[in-house]
């Protein structure tokens, strides 16, 4: 029709209202994961259009912040990968182009002890209590270095499970090997620590260190040493006789301030297309009424 601007359209069947339409009309069928609609249903749908030089200005100011949403997406990816290739030139003695710095190597267990986590799971997640974190959360809420906490719970635990800042907490199990050879430096202190997590500390290396050395350097002899099919489980024991090479103190403090920086970057990006995203969903529930 003449009166309908296709690209107008092609929005619309993004929209709120559009959405709202096919779960009220729609039959599930025995698959509640997927929604069909019958064509009489999808035909009879009353849709108020606005004129078309209206369609139009909708139709244009969508694209646009879809265009803006892509590139920011590819700025978040690229400050990431950007931080990669960072981590593995200053934490390699190779590459690190930062003169007179001595470097020595020796294994995770000889440069520091474990603990296992406290008993705790998800039943224990309360709305108050003391923050706490738990093995999957490595895999889905934090990074390298965890700065703030999600999570809290009423559960008592010995002050041994408490973190202490610069702790390492590494998963015990996960889905794959390389999924599993990932940790996390808790920079803050008396978290619980819970869950299938094994609690690394050091007085030698900087947590963060030890944390991207884990992540980017030996996470593929972390891969290697992992055991199981379905689910993956790997031994503190053996994580401890992987080799490092790690630089001084004031070296490792150092890395760690440069890529506090590139954290701090990749984070407002990440909340720049957070908020992006936010504002397309609020404009297709505002925009198709």
């Amino acid at each position: 029709s003449k009166d309908v601007n296709p690209e107008y359209f092609e929005k619309y069947f993004r929209s709120t209202a559009w959405h709202r339409y096919i779960y009220m009309f729609g039959d599930s069928g025995a698959r509640h994961d997927r929604v069909s609609i019958k064509d009489e249903i999808f035909f009879e749908m009353p849709v108020h259009l606005p004129c078309n030089k209206e369609q139009e200005k909708i139709a244009t100011f969508l694209s646009i912040l879809e265009r803006k949403i892509e590139l920011q997406r590819v700025l978040v990816e690229n400050f990431k990968k950007y931080k990669r290739g960072v981590v593995k030139t200053l934490l390699d003695p190779k590459q690190n182009q930062h003169q007179g710095v001595i470097w020595k190597t020796d294994t995770i267990g000889n440069l520091g002890t474990f603990i296992k986590g406290a008993s705790l799971s998800k039943a224990d997640i309360s709305d108050s209590g003391t923050p706490f974190i738990l093995y999957g959360e490595l895999y889905t809420t934090y990074k390298e270095v965890i700065r703030s906490i999600v999570r809290k719970t009423q559960a008592k635990v010995d002050t041994v499970y408490r973190s202490k800042i610069g702790d390492v907490v590494i998963p015990t199990s996960g889905e794959t090997p390389e999924e599993i050879s990932t940790a996390s430096c808790v920079m803050v202190p008396d978290v619980i620590l819970a869950g299938d997590l094994n609690i690394y500390r050091s007085n030698v290396v900087d947590g963060r260190i030890m944390s991207y050395l884990l992540n980017h350097i030996v996470n593929d002899q972390i891969a290697r040493v992992a055991q199981g099919k379905s689910v993956v489980h790997v031994q503190a024991s053996e994580v401890g006789k992987i080799a490092i090479t790690y630089p001084e103190h004031s070296e490792q403090k150092r890395i760690s301030q440069i890529l506090e920086l590139i954290d701090k970057r990749i984070t407002m990006s990440e909340d720049t297309l957070s908020s992006m995203q936010n504002m397309k969903t609020a404009f297709l529930q505002q925009l198709f009424i």
